[in-house]
C-alpha cells in the first residue's frame, strides 16, 4: 500500500510515494519468507467422476470403469489465416515471386515514410527541407543501385499488406462458377374458414352415434341390393336354384344334431361287442399267468382320404374323454403332400367328427388343457396354426407365415403352456432349424419369441471376413417339467438330450450324452420330479434321473428295432409302453420286472407297416397306437397291466417311493464301488 506526497506544482510522477504497512499484514520471519510451497497443475479433470460403475455381460457383474474421459474444452475456433513467418508462408511468397530485396526496398521505404512523419510533427521549416533531401538522397541511391542489379522496386505497401492464400481452402477464380442473385416471390391463399365446437361426450350420445352410423350402414345395402336386383333381372332363374339348394342345407344343418345321434346310435348296435368288450371284459386268464398281460383290440379309426398319409401325432382331449386329435403327414420327405387334422370319438369309430384339411403335412399337434376346442399345430413347412373347434370355418384362426418368424424346417413338437403375465394364451415348439419358439396369441396376431438356439459344442468355424459361424443342432422332440414351469428337456438328432430353462436363453443347464442316433422322444414321469424317460432310433428306450451326478441312465431297454415313441403312464410311476418299427408294443412295469417287457404284441397285420405313435387315455385303461398308413387301433390293458384295484389309489408319495425304491437298488453298486 502506498501513499502519495503533498506536492501540488510537480507532475505525478516526481511525486514521493511512501509504503504504508496494514494493521492486520500477517508477520513472517526470513526462514517462513524463503520457504517454498509446491503446487502441480495436472491434467486431470476435477469435476469428472470417478465411481462409474456399469455391468459387465461376459463377467455377469457390475464392475468400476476405470477410463474416464478428462479432456475438457473451453474455447475452440477454426481459422483459415496462416503467420506470415511461418515456413508456409514463406513458401506461398516464393511462389509468388518476393524475393529478399522486395524486402529490403519495403523496409527503406518504410523508414522513409517513418522520417517524413516525424518531421510533419516537429513543424519546423529548416529542419523540414534538410530531412526531406536526406530520405530522397537514400531513396535516389537505393534505386540506383536495383538499377544496377537489374530489379525493379515494388510497392511498399502492398508488399505489406498482400494477402497470403491458404492452400487448404483455395480456389482459382476460372473454376468458380457465377452465382445467381436470389429473388423472392411470395403468394398469399385465404386462410381455411374455422369454427368453435364444443359439445359434452356421455354414454348416451355415444350410443346414439353408433345406432345412426348402423342405420345409416343398413340403408346404403338396402340400396345397392335394389341397383343389384335391377342389373339382374335375367339371372332369376339361377337364383332360384342357389336359393334352393341354400335352403337345402339349411334343412340338413336343422338335423344336424338328431342325425349325429342316430349315427352314434346306429354305432352302438354295430360295435355292439367291442362296447362291451371296453367297458366290462377283463382277461381272467391274467390269473394264471405270473407276470405278464395281453392287448384287446377294440376300435379301428381310418378315414379314406387319409389313408395314404402316416400318422404323426395322436393327442386326447383334457375335457372329453371319449375324444382323441389325429394328425396326418409323411415322413417321406421326398413325397410330400397336403396333411389333415381329424378329431374322433369312441362313440363313433366309423367317421371322424371334425376334418380340417391343410395344404402342407401335419407333423405335431397339441389340445390346450383348459380351453379343449383349441389345438395347436405344427406343419411341415415349418408353420404353426391354431385351430378353433367351436367355429365353423375350416380354415385355422391363427396362423404364421415367413413374416411372422416361421420355422425353416419341419415342425417336430408343439406344446400349450400355462398363460403370460398378461394372461394371453401361449404354447412352443421346436423344429430341425435349431430354435425352440415361443408362440403368444395376441388379439388376432400370432406374435413369436426366441426362447433358445440350440448350438452345437466346438462348432464354432471361421467364415468370410474373420466371421464365426456357429452350427445349430436338430432339435426333434422336448417335454416341460410337470411342476417347474421354466424347466424343459430337449431331444436332438446328434442323440443328446438338453436340460434348458426358460430364463437362459444362450447356454444349457445340463446335456446328456443319451443315443447314438435321434431322439424321437423324452418325457418327464407325472410322478417323480427328477426322472424321465427317452427313446430313439438306435433301438434303445433309457431311463434318466437328472439330478444323477454321473449323467449315466438307470435303466436301458433295448428293443430289437427303431422305437418310434414311448409313453408314461398316467396312473403308474413304474409303468410305461412303446412302440417300434416291427409292428410291435412293448409294455413295462419296473416295478415288476426291471430287465424284460411284461407285454410284447404285435398289432398290425402287414409286416412292412410301422408304428409311429402311441398315447395313454389318462381315464381309461386303453391305449391309442398309430401307423405309418393312416390307421389308428385302440386296445385295452388286461389287469396286469394295470392297476388291479381301481378303488384302492395309490397316492403320490407310495408312486414316489415306489420309484425311488427301483432308483436305489441301481445306485447302490455305483455308490459301493465310489467308496
Amino acid at each position: 500500500m502506498t501513499e502519495v506526497g503533498d506536492q501540488v506544482h510537480g507532475e505525478e510522477w516526481m511525486q514521493t510515494k511512501t509504503l504504508i504497512k496494514p494493521d492486520d499484514q500477517l508477520e513472517l520471519t526470513e526462514a517462513e519468507m524463503k520457504e517454498e510451497f509446491t503446487r502441480i497443475l495436472t491434467a486431470n479433470n476435477p469435476h469428472a467422476p470417478k465411481n462409474i460403475v456399469r455391468y459387465n455381460f461376459k463377467e455377469k457383474c457390475f464392475k468400476q470403469t476405470s477410463h474416464v474421459d478428462q479432456l475438457a474444452i473451453h474455447f475452440s475456433l477454426d481459422g483459415n489465416m496462416i503467420h506470415k513467418d511461418s515456413d508456409e508462408a514463406r513458401r506461398q511468397q516464393s511462389k509468388q515471386g518476393a524475393s529478399e530485396d522486395r524486402h529490403s526496398v519495403s523496409k527503406h521505404s518504410a523508414i522513409s515514410e517513418q522520417a517524413i512523419s516525424e518531421v510533419d510533427e516537429e513543424k519546423k521549416e529548416d529542419g523540414e527541407e534538410g530531412e526531406a533531401e536526406k530520405p530522397e538522397g537514400e531513396a535516389e541511391e537505393a534505386g540506383e543501385k536495383q538499377e544496377e542489379e537489374g530489379t525493379t522496386p515494388a510497392p511498399g505497401k502492398g508488399s505489406e499488406t498482400g494477402k497470403l492464400t491458404n492452400q487448404f481452402n483455395f480456389s482459382e477464380r476460372a473454376s468458380q462458377t457465377y452465382n445467381n442473385p436470389y429473388r423472392e416471390r411470395g403468394t398469399a391463399t385465404e386462410p381455411p374458414p374455422r369454427a368453435n365446437f364444443s359439445a359434452t361426450a356421455n354414454q348416451w350420445e355415444i350410443y346414439d352415434a353408433y345406432i345412426e352410423d348402423l342405420e345409416r350402414q343398413a340403408e346404403e345395402k338396402a340400396k345397392e341390393k335394389k341397383q343389384s336386383s335391377l342389373s339382374k333381372k335375367d339371372d332369376d332363374k339361377n337364383k332360384k336354384k342357389v336359393t334352393a339348394l341354400e335352403t337345402q342345407s339349411d334343412d340338413i344343418s336343422r338335423i344336424s344334431k338328431a342325425s349325429k345321434i342316430v349315427e352314434r346310435m346306429v354305432n352302438q348296435n354295430t360295435y355292439d361287442d367291442i362296447a362291451q368288450d371296453f367297458k366290462y371284459w377283463e382277461d381272467v386268464s391274467d390269473e394264471y399267468r405270473d407276470q405278464d398281460g395281453t392287448l384287446l383290440p377294440l376300435w379301428k379309426f381310418s378315414y379314406d382320404k387319409a389313408k395314404r398319409l402316416a400318422v404323426t401325432s395322436l393327442c386326447w382331449n383334457p375335457k372329453y374323454k371319449d375324444l382323441f386329435a389325429v394328425g396326418h403327414g409323411s415322413y417321406d420327405f421326398v413325397k410330400q403332400s397336403p396333411g389333415k387334422l381329424l378329431l374322433y370319438t369312441l362313440k363313433n369309430p366309423s367317421f371322424p367328427e371334425c376334418i380340417y384339411d391343410t395344404e402342407s403335412g401335419v407333423m405335431c399337434l397339441d389340445i390346450h388343457p383348459e380351453h379343449p376346442y383349441l389345438v395347436a399345430v405344427g406343419f411341415y413347412d415349418g408353420s404353426v396354426a391354431v385351430f378353433n373347434l367351436t367355429n365353423d370355418s375350416t380354415k385355422p384362426m391363427y396362423q404364421s407365415t415367413a413374416k411372422s418368424g416361421k420355422h425353416t424346417d419341419p415342425v417336430w413338437q408343439i406344446c400349450w403352456q400355462k398363460d403370460d403375465l398378461d394372461n394371453n394364451l401361449n404354447f412352443f415348439s421346436i423344429s430341425s432349424d435349431g430354435r425352440v419358439v415361443q408362440w403368444t396369441l395376441v388379439k388376432n396376431e400370432l406374435t413369436y419369441t426366441d426362447v433358445i438356439e440350440l448350438k452345437l459344442e466346438d462348432s464354432i468355424q471361421e467364415g468370410p471376413e474373420g466371421t464365426q459361424i456357429t452350427t445349430l443342432s436338430c432339435g426333434t422332440c422336448f417335454d416341460f417339467h410337470k411342476k417347474t414351469d421354466y424347466q424343459f428337456l430337449v431331444g436332438t438328432e446328434e442323440g443328446k438330450i438338453h436340460k434348458c430353462s426358460k430364463a437362459y436363453s444362450s447356454q444349457f443347464l445340463d446335456t446328456f450324452d443319451a443315443h447314438h442316433m435321434a431322439v424321437y422322444r423324452v418325457q418327464w414321469n407325472y410322478f417323480h420330479p427328477n426322472v424321465f424317460l427317452s427313446c430313439s432310433a438306435d433301438w434303445s428306450v433309457k431311463i434318466w434321473d437328472h439330478t444323477y451326478p454321473k449323467k449315466e441312465p438307470m435303466f436301458t431297454f433295448d428293443l430289437g428295432n427303431s422305437v418310434g415313441d414311448v409313453a408314461w403312464a398316467p396312473y403308474s410311476s413304474t409303468t410305461f409302453a412303446a412302440v417300434t418299427a416291427d409292428g410291435k408294443v412293448h409294455v413295462y412295469d419296473l416295478s415288476v420286472n426291471k430287465y424284460e417287457p411284461i407285454c410284447e404284441q404285435a398289432v398290425v397285420q402287414k409286416k412292412k407297416t410301422k408304428l409311429t405313435h402311441i398315447v395313454f387315455n389318462p381315464d381309461h385303461p386303453i391305449i391309442l397306437v398309430g401307423d405309418d398308413r393312416g390307421y389308428v387301433t385302440s386296445m385295452k390293458l388286461s389287469p396286469n397291466l394295470r392297476k388291479k384295484n381301481p378303488k384302492k389309489k395309490e397316492g403320490l408319495e407310495e408312486q414316489i417311493a415306489k420309484m425311488n425304491k427301483l432308483l436305489d437298488l441301481v445306485r447302490e453298486p455305483i455308490d459301493s464301488n465310489k467308496k
